[in-house]
């Protein structure tokens, strides 16, 4: 008995008949889905950076605004 077989509606797909697992075989697709993981955690970082650099400049404008 093989091992995987071909799921019927997507030729991209194949299915582990062991573990059931569904396995991607298109490379392009893995490697275009990694590249937006990784874009998205540089704007994610990104936009941290620009909430932690808000607050700072909040917490300036209160101090300016004691004196």
């Amino acid at each position: 008995m093989p091992r995987t077989k071909k799921i019927k509606d997507n030729p991209d797909l194949i299915k582990d008949t062991t573990s059931q697992a569904v396995i991607n075989t298109n490379s392009t697709a893995i490697q275009a889905r990694r590249a937006q993981i990784a874009l998205n955690k540089v704007k994610e970082t990104e936009l941290q950076m620009m909430k932690d650099d808000i607050a700072e400049i909040k917490s300036l404008i209160k101090q300016l605004g004691k004196k």
